[in-house]
């Protein structure tokens, strides 16, 4: 494999302590621990949390994150409470984001995140399951759904990355950009109350928007973030044969949801369902509802 880029903590041992430290947070806010899993790719180590990773009579979800987080951000305030009492979970910290995980990435072009994905599946020694990704982790799931569709039972894509380009308009830059050139608390928080989230719909509570600055203050200004942003993939989506499931917030700013609609119609033939969350922002995989219908897809194509 190619490596493209390669991201790091400037601190590498006092920036795994912090990151451990949110972690332990976050399982206490939860009444919960997650299993730590570490499997050699070749993008060097990727790290894995798991939920009911000994019930291998279930079947599995593994999930793909957003750029700038973690996969466990899908679980802030207990998320994946329903479908952890059906289903063992993998949440893969993509390598390349501020994370456990190694930073070496491929060409986001090229396959070889679907590569490093079906990596991912023979190591953890599973061979057939559900995947979600929200942005950035959508772009994966079409990437593995091309390499190893045999693998994939149905994908779900929440406000994914690879369905338009990043949206240009003044507002969505200014707001994403604000933090980046000045990563302070406040900064971060009016960049989730406007691009991320949308109150009162679509909204969490205070210790859980503290978790969130936290760990988007620390990702700003710990990590050196070299990897490439997703694209819109266009004519590489006719390729995709795996069932795909599109969930969307009609208030997403970064990937505005008609857009993405009218390509995924376009361009992706096993196009199953489209869900529009209303007055939903771009940060869907912290709303319940979508999480909620992630769960009951899976158990209907289980019965079928």
């Amino acid at each position: 494999m190619v490596i493209k880029a390669t991201s790091f903590f400037k601190n590498p041992t006092e920036d795994n302590v912090y990151f451990n430290d949110w972690v332990n947070r976050l399982e206490q806010l939860n009444g919960k621990k997650y299993t730590r899993i570490e499997v050699e790719t070749s993008l060097g180590k990727t790290h894995i949390w798991g939920l009911n990773t000994e019930k291998k009579d279930c079947e599995t979800v593994v999930i793909f994150p957003g750029a700038r987080t973690t996969s466990l951000f899908w679980d802030l305030n207990n998320g994946l409470k329903e479908l952890e009492q059906n289903f063992r979970i993998f949440m893969v910290d993509t390598n390349g984001l501020p994370n456990l995980s190694d930073g070496k990435t491929p060409d986001i072009k090229s396959l070889e995140y679907g590569e490093w994905a079906s990596e991912i599946l023979e190591k953890l020694n599973i061979s057939k399951i559900f995947i979600a990704g929200a942005s950035f982790g959508g772009l994966i799931c079409m990437k593995l759904s091309i390499v190893a569709p045999e693998k994939v039972k149905a994908a779900f894509l929440l406000n994914p990355g690879c369905l338009q380009p990043f949206s240009m308009s003044f507002k969505n830059l200014y707001y994403n950009l604000l933090p980046i050139i000045f990563p302070k608390k406040k900064n971060v928080r009016t960049f989730l109350d406007k691009a991320i989230f949308c109150a009162p719909t679509h909204s969490i509570t205070e210790q859980w928007m503290d978790m969130i600055i936290d760990y988007e203050v620390f990702a700003l200004t710990r990590y050196k973030d070299n990897t490439q942003k997703p694209y819109f993939m266009g004519d590489e989506l006719k390729k995709i044969k795996t069932d795909i499931y599109l969930l969307e917030g009609d208030k997403d700013m970064l990937f505005p949801y008609q857009v993405s609609i009218d390509n995924a119609k376009k361009y992706i033939n096993s196009l199953k369902e489209i869900k529009i969350f209303e007055n939903v922002g771009h940060g869907i995989e912290i709303f319940p509802k979508a999480l909620q219908f992630i769960d009951e897809k899976c158990k209907e194509i289980n019965v079928k």
